[in-house]
């Protein structure tokens, strides 16, 4: 059986409470994808400490420890807040606005919503309707 995404979060907290769990995903039946970030950045030393210390909670599958990369996700109103003027894409499961697709830049975010300016207008997405979303690499940001 698969550990919940808090069993995984609570394990890394043990070894470092800065590090966020950012998503699992299981890209294959017996393999487990985790991305993490740190406020001091993500290097090989500290995935590699990550899977030593999730291992025995995972050890029935392949893992992956990596980095958010420049695509991020966006999952939890914190992380919208904390990328305010970031472009950012988001996909909804309804329609707001008669739209489901956004890429925009990131106005604000609270509890409730995000705020992203989109084709020159300003949209409030609440968040039970945001299915994905991930940050945008700008130029600047993409290096050759």
């Amino acid at each position: 059986m698969q550990p919940t995404e808090t069993e995984i979060a609570d394990k890394i907290a043990e070894l470092d409470p800065e590090i966020e769990l950012i998503a699992v995903q299981a890209p294959a039946r017996e393999t487990l994808r985790l991305f993490i970030d740190h406020p001091g950045g993500v290097g090989l030393e500290l995935c590699e400490r990550v899977t030593v210390q999730v291992r025995d909670l995972l050890g029935d599958y392949a893992l992956e420890v990596s980095s958010p990369g420049l695509d991020r996700p966006l999952v939890k109103p914190e992380h919208f807040a904390r990328f305010a003027g970031h472009a950012a894409r988001i996909r909804t499961t309804d329609p707001v606005g008669g739209r489901r697709n956004f890429t925009g830049r990131l106005i604000a975010a609270d509890a409730e919503a995000v705020s992203i300016e989109s084709e020159g207008e300003t949209i409030e997405i609440p968040f039970d309707l945001i299915n994905r979303s991930n940050l945008v690499p700008e130029p600047s940001e993409v290096q050759s």
